[in-house]
């Protein structure tokens, strides 16, 4: 009686909420998403990893579906430069020019958690120089992305770097991507992506 009380609790809370996380990866293949550029995708031990390939230019992996309010958790590791990102309300017409929004992962003191509109405004926030210390470069991070109606909040390790409420973000529409930087040199390891679509 005791265990179908609890169960009943169970649903009840995930009824009223209607909300539930979704797994983006699946940690054997690149099932459910798609490849911009010439730049190195792949799976190695229940790891999405990007590397940087023979062209030395931007790269991409979109989610084949889009989203627009959303809570995004997941871990990375950089590796040698470590210059990447998580897009988000993204769209790319052509090639690797992509428009929307990135939260930044990049190497120390270059504002992993900042807000940056590509092909437009540029940096809308950063993180404040004390709250650069939060990344553990070369170990696994937690990042934690909301995106709300205009709303933007970033989380590193548990502590929240930036906010941003912006009209034009509100607007937006597209997928959810990782990047990769030009210039070469780069490897960033990605695991546990997970997703909770907010009504």
């Amino acid at each position: 009686m005791r265990s179908l009380f609890l169960c009943s609790l169970l649903f009840l809370s995930v009824f009223v909420s209607g909300q539930t996380k979704e797994k983006l990866f699946n940690g054997k293949d690149l099932t459910g998403w798609t490849i911009h550029g010439t730049e190195k995708w792949y799976v190695e031990n229940a790891e999405l990893i990007c590397e940087s390939g023979p062209d030395k230019q931007y790269g991409y992996l979109s989610t084949n579906k889009n989203y627009k309010n959303f809570i995004l958790t997941l871990e990375f590791k950089q590796e040698a430069n470590g210059n990447s990102g998580v897009f988000f309300r993204s769209q790319i017409p052509e090639g690797v020019k992509i428009s929307g929004w990135q939260a930044e992962v990049a190497p120390s003191g270059q504002h992993t958690g900042g807000i940056y509109e590509s092909y437009g405004r540029g940096w809308l926030v950063q993180p404040k120089p004390e709250d650069e210390k939060f990344l553990k470069m070369g170990d696994w991070n937690l990042y934690k992305i909301q995106v709300n109606g205009d709303e933007v909040t970033t989380w590193l390790n548990g502590q929240q770097m930036c906010y941003i409420k912006d009209e034009k973000i509100g607007q937006g529409e597209g997928f959810i991507a990782l990047q990769i930087h030009e210039g070469g040199g780069i490897k960033v390891r990605w695991r546990n992506i997970e997703i909770e679509e907010l009504k």
